[in-house]
């Protein structure tokens, strides 16, 4: 009788985080979340992938809007491995639970967008690797590209904004 209470314990805290990761996804504003859809898009292709991996939380935002509907944004996310196989189609953390034997993939990108619509020139930055693997200097890279994409508009730098933590 010892185990039920913690079954049910157990279940209620998976449930909550899940239901928590959906929402930190569903809060996030439409053009953060073009964005991490095109960042699983890409870590969902690699064959090395054996599982299908979600958002899971926002680390920092920031954007700077340029004027005439130009916009740059920067962001740094997790993504979560989920116990669904890789190219599941339309996976969420409600079909996919998400699995906890594996470290996050540690994701930062800026992109330019034009009327919402995220622009493919400039290429936008992704890089994401898993947490453990990532670096100081790997850190300082990601910041330096993403303030050259907006330098070479004229703009401040994505790191200079005000944004979001």
């Amino acid at each position: 009788m010892a185990v039920l209470p913690r079954v049910v314990f157990f279940i209620a805290v998976v449930i909550f985080h899940f239901s928590e990761a959906q929402n930190e996804f569903a809060k996030l504003p439409e053009s953060y979340r073009k964005g991490v859809r095109l960042a699983e898009k890409q870590v969902n292709s690699h064959n090395g992938v054996q599982y299908h991996f979600l958002f899971f939380k926002s680390l920092k935002q920031s954007s700077i809007e340029a004027g005439f509907n130009v916009n740059y944004f920067y962001h740094h996310f997790y993504l979560k491995a989920t116990k669904c196989s890789r190219g599941t189609e339309n996976a969420d953390s409600k079909t996919c639970v998400f699995r906890n034997d594996r470290p996050v993939i540690d994701c930062a990108m800026c992109y330019k967008t034009f009327n919402g619509e995220i622009l493919m020139e400039p290429k936008p930055y992704i890089h994401c690797i898993y947490k453990p693997a990532l670096t100081q200097v790997m850190e300082s890279s990601r910041l330096e590209h993403c303030n050259s994409m907006s330098f070479s508009s004229g703009t401040m730098t994505l790191l200079a904004s005000t944004g979001s933590d």
